[in-house]
């Protein structure tokens, strides 16, 4: 079966126009071109453009994404990556969805509302302690005080932020992208501009921002984030490489 670009446009939420740029580009050429000049597409055609949504939702550029393609042959395996950071989304956002509907269910009912309830899947200082052991009683308050006064919105440009982040490291680290990878050290440029927010403005030191890419490794909590051990591992070392090359 093929669908034209008509229908894939509308079913994608992309445009014709978006569509056959991707062609000139040779991103994702048709699978046929009828009589009418019409593009037309098939199911692998399809398998592919739902990984290049999903790797430009990640925040990667185009050419990124042809390099990533270009290096996952199986499409199957590659989709796991990008499953394994959409499941983790969905937790945290359903966790936050079942917190508001508690809420409102209780407001409405005049029950007495509970603060756990109320604030699961939202609470940022789960690693308070952590935070202050590695890096000071003032380290903690600062960014404690940073992120309270983000607001709402703030708070989830913020997250969103660190999932594309952590996400276009997955897909780089599926695909065997070098971490020296120009691609790689861009994302880490952003992941090392969030930390910074994160801290309350302070620039880590060369040796605090390698010290967190040894908590991501041995701390299971941190090394589930990306994707296990290996995953982990590849976020290190692309630290390591981007703190010898401009944190030096």
């Amino acid at each position: 079966m093929q669908w034209s670009i008509q229908d894939i446009a509308r079913l994608s939420g992309t445009t014709s126009r978006t569509l056959r740029h991707y062609d000139d580009i040779g991103l994702l050429p048709p699978t046929s071109i009828g009589t009418n000049g019409y593009r037309y597409y098939d199911e692998a055609a399809l398998t592919r453009l739902q990984r290049i949504l999903m790797l430009r939702d990640l925040g990667l550029a185009l050419p990124a994404i042809a390099e990533v393609l270009a290096g996952q042959t199986d499409d199957a395996r590659a989709l796991v990556a990008h499953l394994h950071w959409l499941e983790q989304e969905r937790a945290r956002v359903e966790r936050q969805i079942a917190s508001v509907t508690t809420t409102i269910r209780k407001m409405e009912g005049g029950e007495q509302l509970m603060a756990e309830e109320m604030l699961d899947g939202f609470d940022h200082t789960v690693y308070k302690d952590e935070v202050e052991e590695r890096w000071g009683a003032e380290a903690y308050a600062k960014s404690d005080r940073w992120w309270r006064e983000l607001g709402a919105e703030g708070q989830a440009a913020f997250k969103a932020e660190e999932a594309a982040i952590s996400g276009g490291l997955a897909a780089a680290h599926a695909a065997g992208t070098p971490a020296d990878n120009a691609e790689v050290q861009a994302l880490i440029a952003r992941h090392y501009a969030w930390v910074r927010a994160g801290w309350g403005g302070t620039a880590p030191s060369a040796e605090a921002y390698l010290g967190l890419g040894d908590m991501y490794v041995a701390d299971p909590r941190f090394a589930k984030h990306y994707g296990g051990p290996d995953g982990a591992e590849y976020v290190r070392e692309a630290m390591r490489v981007y703190a010898a090359s401009e944190l030096a």
